[in-house]
């Protein structure tokens, strides 16, 4: 569903015929800056080794009952194929950041409304996932005592340590994974937003191979992938409730000719 006239808020453009150099710079600094906040306080809220690993004995105990422990079979699958293994590395360092960033960027050019929402939800998801990281570090599987995962990200390549330097990381972040929130986030609204046909199954596929990424990489267990959609979900359902609250009060305000876009 694409956005119509009645979405947009006084001061929005669908195309970037409107963007000015001075609303370019505006979203650059907010998006910066909230994603150095984000990985500043991401890195302070990491919690101890013994407590990370307790909890993710936890975890698996859950998968187990559920029966979706599976991560260490998954990715025995692909280890003896390193062309498979570098897939799966490229999908979970490139796949991420890079897209959002584009996305966002696209988003902003051409669909305004979009790009707020969109923003919006990854800073309510963020915000949630924060809490949780705080309150329930969980260490990933490549840091399980038991050694029975291969951490392939590390060992096969150094360009993620660019994309996220190991200073602002908190390694025990594993509940939830927002590479595959967000992901899901970005495809749901790419969806949207779009009517080109390879667009649609970029945005629907993009989601189901972070999640398969995340697992094969020894990054997350299978129930991350799970609770890092749910979060994001209340974040686009937060997003949702905000955008209606602003058309409500834009229909209460007089007409009084062209308003600037606030940043979010």
């Amino acid at each position: 569903m694409r956005p119509g006239p009645a979405d947009e808020l006084p001061g929005e453009h669908r195309s970037g015929v409107g963007a000015t150099p001075r609303e370019l710079a505006v979203q650059v600094v907010v998006v910066v800056s909230a994603a150095l906040l984000y990985f500043g306080v991401r890195g302070f809220t990491e919690g101890s080794e013994e407590i990370a690993v307790r909890n993710a004995e936890r975890l698996l105990r859950i998968e187990n009952g559920l029966g979706l422990a599976n991560e260490d079979s998954l990715q025995a699958l692909i280890l003896d194929h390193r062309w498979l293994v570098t897939f799966f590395n490229w999908i979970y360092i490139w796949g991420h950041w890079p897209v959002i960033i584009a996305v966002l960027a696209w988003l902003f050019v051409r669909h305004r409304v979009q790009y707020r929402l969109l923003f919006r939800s990854m800073l309510i998801s963020g915000a949630i996932g924060l809490i949780v990281f705080a309150l329930y570090p969980v260490s990933p599987p490549r840091l399980m005592p038991d050694g029975e995962f291969v951490d392939t990200v590390t060992e096969l390549s150094r360009s993620y340590r660019v994309l996220q330097p190991p200073a602002l990381v908190n390694k025990y972040a594993a509940l939830p994974s927002l590479h595959v929130g967000w992901n899901l986030l970005v495809g749901i609204t790419v969806f949207r937003a779009s009517r080109a046909v390879w667009l649609r199954v970029f945005a629907i596929v993009s989601p189901l191979l972070m999640m398969a990424a995340v697992v094969l990489t020894g990054n997350h267990y299978v129930v991350d992938g799970f609770v890092g959609s749910a979060v994001a979900a209340l974040g686009l359902l937060g997003a949702m409730r905000l955008a209606r609250r602003d058309r409500e009060h834009s229909d209460t305000l007089p007409v009084s000719g062209p308003t600037l876009e606030a940043p979010l």
